[in-house]
């Protein structure tokens, strides 16, 4: 993916995984098996946890089907992969104030799991 096209947005609006997008016979079993989805993850977990918090809802979902990925889920991986060769000047910074000012950020869902109608949140400070 070193020369692919940038995405402006780890997840499209509305993108919404199930169990139902899994593969459901053996020939997607089969096209399935030869692609790096858990690899591919768990890369994008690293990077959530060391530097890019902003992807963590979007990997959060990816994590949920990694025992039994379809291709709709390799596909927003690779959206998300994009997302990163865009935004690779992006970086955390911190700055010296003599004023300690603690900001932060949520945001959540009201049953927003197609399988279980679990609701999701999540913060960042």
């Amino acid at each position: 993916m070193e020369n692919c096209s940038t995405s402006v947005a780890p997840m499209q609006k509305g993108d919404k995984f199930s169990l139902m997008q899994c593969p459901q016979n053996e020939w997607e079993h089969k096209q399935m098996e030869r692609i790096p989805y858990a690899s591919a993850v768990g890369s994008l977990m690293y990077a959530q946890t060391c530097t890019r918090p902003d992807i963590s809802f979007a990997v959060g979902m990816l994590g949920r089907y990694q025992s039994n990925p379809r291709m709709d889920h390799w596909k927003a991986v690779k959206r998300v992969m994009r997302y990163l060769r865009g935004t690779k000047d992006y970086m955390l910074t911190f700055k010296r104030s003599d004023n300690l000012e603690v900001i932060g950020y949520t945001n959540s869902d009201f049953a927003g799991c197609v399988d279980s109608r679990k609701s999701t949140f999540g913060y960042v400070y």
